[in-house]
């Protein structure tokens, strides 16, 4: 199983920007999938989060100004970022509990990060 993370970039402040994950792989399910970012020299933190059926969470800090949406016919889940601000500035990772082929129990997965700067 593989998480492919796309569409960061460098954007100016109030900008938007839209990042995707898709998961690919021999698997049974997708129970969750999550996008995290780490800026330098700070832990790494969950931004937004969304099960199947469930609704979705966020940091504090984007609610309001993010989207966190799960496609679960195309296996992927999208981050859609308005009103982007400087202190979004970070290496965003896409995460995801799958259930492999095979198996009864769901893995943590992570995707490669994706850097989004955001000047002011």
């Amino acid at each position: 199983v593989q998480l492919q993370a796309s569409g960061g970039g460098s954007v100016q402040a109030g900008g938007s920007l839209r990042l995707s994950c898709a998961a690919s792989g021999s698997f049974l399910s997708i129970d969750n999938m999550s996008w995290y970012r780490q800026a330098p020299g700070k832990q790494r933190e969950l931004v937004a989060t969304v099960a199947a059926g469930d609704t979705p969470k966020y940091l504090n800090s984007v609610n309001g100004r993010f989207t966190i949406s799960f496609d679960n016919a195309k296996n992927s889940v999208y981050l859609q970022m308005n009103s982007l601000k400087p202190e979004d500035t970070a290496v965003y990772f896409c995460n995801a509990y799958i259930i492999p082929s095979g198996s009864r129990l769901s893995y943590d997965y992570w995707g490669q990060g994706t850097q989004v700067t955001v000047s002011s």
